[in-house]
């Protein structure tokens, strides 16, 4: 078949919808900019350090040398399409490969082969399980001073719980790595040594050493696969030769089904081990049919599953995952397309707003050019242009066809700065600019606080803020004025309380009435929870409804320092009826004042946000590190050894970790490197919380 939008169900085997993960940097934008270059989409390799990428194509991110936004793209190799995503390393744009994982098929996971599994590998990793996303790995930089293979492979069994296939043995290590040793075929993959772009290399008999380590790795994977799939273990039982065609399907079996994770190595600086890759993403990572249908509910009735099958005629059904302004276009949607067909000019329905949405036009991303297309088939992943109303996380069906998917979660902020325009005449300027910037990104978020008046700007972390800030400037042409960072705290209920509330109002000479009874508590995990408690059939559900949601927005602000709850159950004990004058804002309201006095006696306490704190330096500073970590009310985990540096494993408050960089710099020479990711909220203690009320002015 060519390679473009297939005709026919069956050609999506011809398909591969992935992503690229990895800790920062791993190399995965290094490795994507490969892949471009030999699959013939880039004529040119770009560099991350040169700032001439194509996947990072914002200024700031090539400025800064990182990646910030998930850039889509799509290639071709030996007659198979590719749509890739390279997604950000740093934790503060982790909503980003949480959004892209969501929608696709596989992906590739990239590690430092100095350094192994690092504290980010371990977020994007858990998100891919959630997703469940089979995944291959490449172990990248196998060109680096201290570059270990081995020690790589048993990092991603130990800390990240994996089965790690070793397809794989690398030839050589650091600045005598050559090649690898194909294990499935039996070959040895040798690049020139000399510099070039990579694109001839030696493929040659295994003899001598390279035989015997080959021997030790083969007889390894077939005792791996054997249980897995039975047919190859009576094979290999009953001493019958396997072929290779066999074993690459029992190796593509298990990790579509999540059993194995087959690992390939190279350096992708060095532009070895690319091609081999690619080969792998075609051989062992799903197709969408290979993912199989998709279940989502029923708008009406939410407990009723629909199965999405793939499907190029049915009614069509896709999941928006990302927004992204565009000078031209306007806004740009992002959809995986699950079941059907969507083309230019069709209208499209969006449950959550219960609005009809029209696509004016298609396009297909390469980084940020494009190409316009007449329609997307299920399997495909395009940018709609022209929606409304739709937000990251929706569905998108048709009215004759009403089904949600299961949406995406976000992470709350946990970082906010005070933000107001240099000028009166730019302050709706800014406002529009912060409301766009925060619709594409549902990681940040916008409001006013209550006590001052000051418009917030919250985010995942000082980057992240900082990068907004920039984005507002550069992109809608507003300069403004930022406050120093400040923590978002929430409060949680410790004890469990109850309260019983009646309330009454007349309207244009009608009495209204709502009377609620109800019971607030500690909650184990760290979500909020609204209950109703079984009532009669006759009770009006516009009174349940009503009651239930005065519980939950009572909870949005907090008695202490008007943070929102977390931990906290309510639990709806009575709605008492009255048919004739009871109405649902009062019961809506009678809830609200239920939930605040019951809050009263359920003793309050502040929580903060405290994040996990990996540091890698040389074993010289390690005492002044701790010592540092410990003056920050933080708690040392795990010192270990990895090489011939230590790497500190901590709980961290985040309060205490603003500026730690310029900190981390001061204490190691420039020589300690670090890396944080939020881990959940935790109580205070009196004295921090008596500080932080004191410096509200709430005491």
């Amino acid at each position: 078949m060519s390679v473009g939008d297939p005709q026919k169900l069956e050609d999506l085997v011809y398909t591969r919808n992935i992503g690229i993960m990895a800790h920062i940097d791993a190399g995965k934008t290094t490795t994507t900019e490969r892949i471009l270059y030999y699959s013939g989409k880039s004529h040119k390799i770009g560099e991350v350090h040169d700032g001439n990428t194509v996947m990072d194509w914002m200024e700031q991110e090539q400025e800064r040398g990182i990646t910030i936004t998930a850039a889509a793209t799509t290639c071709a190799w030996n007659n198979y399409r590719i749509n890739i995503i390279d997604t950000p390393g740093h934790v503060d744009f982790t909503i980003e490969v949480e959004r892209s994982l969501r929608v696709l098929d596989g992906a590739i996971a990239v590690f430092d082969a100095v350094n192994g599994v690092e504290s980010q590998t371990e977020t994007v990793w858990r998100q891919a399980d959630k997703y469940k996303v089979p995944r291959i790995c490449f172990i990248n930089k196998m060109d680096r001073v201290g570059a270990d293979f081995n020690m790589s492979v048993e990092s991603i069994k130990e800390r990240l719980g994996a089965k790690p296939l070793p397809i794989h043995v690398p030839i050589g290590a650091e600045d005598g790595f050559r090649g690898v040793i194909d294990v499935v075929q039996k070959k040895a993959l040798v690049w020139p040594m000399e510099a070039s772009l990579g694109e001839n290399f030696e493929t040659r008999d295994l003899d001598g050493e390279l035989l015997d380590e080959y021997q030790l790795a083969r007889e390894k994977l077939i005792e791996v696969l054997i249980d897995f799939d039975e047919a190859l273990a009576d094979k290999y039982l009953s001493g019958s030769e396997i072929s290779e065609q066999e074993i690459k399907a029992a190796i593509r079996k298990s990790t579509i089904h999540l059993k194995v994770m087959p690992v390939l190595c190279g350096s992708a600086f060095k532009n070895k081990g690319v091609q081999p890759l690619l080969d792998a993403v075609i051989d062992y990572l799903p197709s969408p049919i290979d993912r199989g249908d998709v279940k989502g509910h029923s708008v009406k009735n939410p407990d009723k599953d629909i199965v999405c099958k793939t499907d190029f005629e049915a009614p069509p059904v896709a999941l928006a995952f990302k927004l992204a302004s565009d000078s031209f276009a306007g806004s740009l949607c992002f959809v995986r397309v699950y079941t059907g067909t969507i083309k230019v000019g069709a209208t499209l329905y969006n449950p959550r707003e219960d609005k009809k949405e029209r696509v004016q036009k298609i396009v297909k991303m390469h980084a940020n050019s494009r190409s316009e297309v007449s329609e997307l088939k299920a399997g495909d992943i395009g940018a709609i242009i022209g929606l409304k109303f739709t937000v990251t996380g929706d569905t998108l069906c048709t009215t004759q066809n009403e089904v949600v998917l299961e949406s995406i979660h976000f992470p709350d902020p946990v970082i906010s700065i005070v933000v107001e325009a240099k000028s009166t005449a730019d302050q709706s300027k800014m406002l529009d600019g912060l409301n766009k910037l925060v619709r594409e990104d549902p990681s940040s978020l916008l409001k006013t606080d209550p006590d001052t008046g000051q418009l917030l700007l919250s985010g995942m972390g000082e980057l992240h803020l900082e990068i907004l800030v920039d984005r507002l400037h550069r992109e809608f042409g507003v300069k403004i004025n930022t406050g120093s960072p400040q923590v978002t705290y929430r409060e949680a209920a410790t004890v469990a309380s109850k309260a019983r509330k009646r309330f009454e109002r007349e309207v244009a000479g009608q009495q209204q009435v709502g009377e609620v009874e109800l019971e607030v508590g500690p909650l184990a995990s760290q979500d909020t929870k609204v209950e109703v408690s079984a009532f009669p059939a006759t009770l009006s559900k516009d009174f349940i409804r009503g009651a239930t949601e005065g519980a939950s927005e009572s909870l949005g602000s907090g008695l202490l320092a008007g943070y929102g709850y977390i931990s906290t159950y309510v639990k709806i004990l009575n709605i008492f009826p009255d048919p004739d004058r009871g109405h649902p804002a009062a019961y809506k309201i009678a809830a609200s004042q239920a939930v605040r006095e019951a809050l009263q006696s359920a003793a309050t306490i502040l929580m903060e946000p405290v994040f996990l704190l990996e540091v890698v330096v040389p074993e010289e500073f390690l005492g002044s590190v701790i010592g540092d970590i410990n003056s920050r009310r933080g708690k040392i985990l795990i010192t270990t050894a990895r090489g011939h540096l230590q790497v500190v494993n901590a709980e961290v408050p985040l309060a205490e970790l603003f500026g730690y960089a310029t900190a981390i710099r001061s204490l190691t020479q420039g020589r300690g490197t670090f890396s944080m990711k939020f881990y959940q909220y935790q109580p205070t203690g009196d004295r921090v919380q008596r500080d932080v009320l004191t410096k509200m002015g709430r005491i």
